[in-house]
């Protein structure tokens, strides 16, 4: 079997960013912990609270769909002080997207939940980027 084909991750991607903390996503309650610490670092740097929540909830959305959908992973937390910005990045465990498209509309889902997570973690996202390739461990 041909390995699958996708562009890696590489912290180097990021810029000037600099590791915060890691987490294993695992269960629900890792989902809800990735979403509190975002929110915190968020709150201690001055973010609005409609940008905590937003971005919050996007995270929170991500974690989750890994857990759920993909058997787990880990989940990242970088930050650029100078720029004052917040990135975070998630590896999963899953078989990888065939289609990406699909998976981000409204309603898709293939998992039996609402189909809403992915897409509406990218409209909370001011940036979103999903690499995946069908048989491989995807990164979002």
């Amino acid at each position: 079997m041909p390995s699958p084909s996708y562009v890696a991750f590489d912290e180097k991607d990021l810029g000037a960013q600099v590791l915060l903390s890691q987490f294993k996503l695992k269960t629900s309650g890792d989902a809800v912990t990735v979403r509190q610490a975002v929110a915190r670092y968020m709150k201690e740097h001055g973010a609005s609270a409609l940008n905590v929540t937003r971005f919050a909830t996007a995270v929170s959305e991500i974690a989750r769909n890994a857990i759920v959908h993909a058997g787990g992973g880990e989940f990242s937390i970088y930050v650029d002080p100078r720029a004052k910005r917040l990135s975070v990045v998630c590896w999963d465990k899953g078989p990888g997207i065939e289609d990406v498209a699909l998976a981000l509309t409204d309603g898709y889902t293939s998992g039996g939940g609402l189909g809403r997570g992915l897409g509406g973690a990218q409209r909370l996202a001011q940036k979103f980027e999903i690499r995946t390739a069908v048989g491989g461990a995807p990164a979002c």
